[in-house]
């Protein structure tokens, strides 16, 4: 299985506890056999927020990022033309572009999303539980 990570669901991750996962997302999750993703449009939306000061992180994003993507075996997702122009095709349920860009992925791509935003579900994409 194929999982698309949101930006928060991400830095959950990081969480040593991970108290936000239940045990089924988790052992899911840690199967050998799922494939994390992070797209860049997050690795982008975290940069934006750090620099402003709405996030915090133990180090910069160019050296946290990289190091946490290895030892979370999460794979960064490529943003592809066809991503972007498929934005515009989208319906409005979700004004947020970042969420838009990963909605257009995880339908182009056929991947399942995990994220806290139930909203995501109205796409009629495969959005896992917490």
């Amino acid at each position: 299985m194929r999982v698309l990570l949101d930006t928060q669901s991400w830095l959950w991750l990081q969480d040593e506890r991970m108290a936000r996962f239940s045990r089924r997302t988790l052992k899911l999750l840690n199967q050998p056999s799922t494939e994390r993703l992070l797209s860049l449009a997050s690795i982008w939306e975290l940069s934006i927020k750090f620099s402003i000061g709405k996030l915090r992180l133990p180090d910069a994003p160019e050296r946290y990022v990289v190091a946490r993507l290895e030892t979370s075996m999460t794979r960064p997702l490529d943003i592809e033309l066809r991503h972007v122009l498929h934005v515009a095709q989208l319906p409005m349920h979700h004004r947020d572009p970042f969420d838009r860009l990963l909605v257009a992925q995880a339908v182009l791509d056929r991947l399942s999303v995990l994220s806290a935003d139930r909203r995501l579900a109205l796409y009629g994409i495969d959005l896992l539980p917490l």
